[in-house]
């Protein structure tokens, strides 16, 4: 009895390391694969020694034309005493190419945004696709790839992975009327629900997609200033959650621009 115990004990570990390890070649398949749609978006200033600063990360849609991003990355104006262009970088490290695109449409509701290439004759490699608008389960394998700290060490995406730990609305109601402002009030009177993931992404990684760990396709779009400050107004220092919106937000944007996600 014992041994039939230990024999089983021993086939179920083997069982599960065998799956870890196809999970692991999976998700670097799939890293492999996307990472050359994955752009850092910023504003590029010949002026300044042809400087460009990072203000985050996209990735492209459509036919290879359009990058998709978060709204508060590129809501910035550009400076009119300065000769300035938005811009994304494709490619890694000194293979890295940079491209001036314009800003086509924004939502600042679901804090998205989508950019355009300038020259008509370039086209970037585009190989996410896109899931359904259904509301995906708690606990499902997600990754998201951008630039977590910008471009200080080179332009090299790096990859987060973890899981859905809840869908939940995008703002909390306050606890009494003095925690109310006129801030909080407009977020609860347009909330809607996000998700919340157990992975952390940083500054540099707004605007990335977040995708299906195991079929790659994208369900949502990382963001953390716009939703933080919705649930966790009552937090005096960052709490290190990361949100998503629903990439149902995105497909309408783009819907109402003609683009096309699948």
């Amino acid at each position: 009895m014992k041994n039939f115990f230990w024999k089983t004990v021993f086939c179920i570990s083997c069982f599960l390391f065998a799956a870890n390890v196809c999970a692991g070649e999976r998700l670097a398949e799939l890293v492999e694969m996307l990472r050359p749609s994955v752009v850092g978006v910023g504003v590029f200033s010949p002026i300044d020694g042809n400087q460009a600063t990072l203000e985050g990360s996209g990735f492209v849609i459509g036919n290879g034309k359009y990058v998709a991003t978060n709204y508060h990355v590129v809501e910035r104006e550009l400076d009119a005493n300065k000769v300035q262009f938005r811009v994304v970088y494709s490619g890694e490290g000194k293979h890295a190419k940079l491209h001036k695109v314009k800003l086509v449409d924004f939502d600042p509701i679901f804090d998205l945004a989508i950019l355009e290439m300038i020259d008509e004759k370039t086209r970037l490699d585009s190989a996410f696709t896109f899931a359904n608008d259904e509301v995906k389960r708690v606990g499902e394998d997600i990754a998201f790839i951008g630039f977590p700290i910008g471009s200080v060490l080179g332009l090299f995406p790096a990859v987060h992975s973890g899981i859905i730990a809840a869908v939940t609305p995008s703002s909390t109601p306050a606890k009494s009327s003095n925690q109310l402002t006129v801030s909080l009030i407009d977020r609860l009177q347009r909330a809607f629900n996000v998700y919340q993931l157990d992975a952390t992404a940083f500054p540099g990684n707004s605007g990335s997609a977040l995708f299906d760990a195991n079929s790659g396709e994208v369900i949502g779009i990382i963001n953390k200033v716009m939703v933080q400050g919705g649930k966790e107004y009552a937090l005096s220092s960052p709490s290190g959650i990361t949100y998503a919106i629903p990439v149902k937000h995105l497909r309408n944007l783009a819907s109402r621009n003609n683009i096309a996600l699948d």
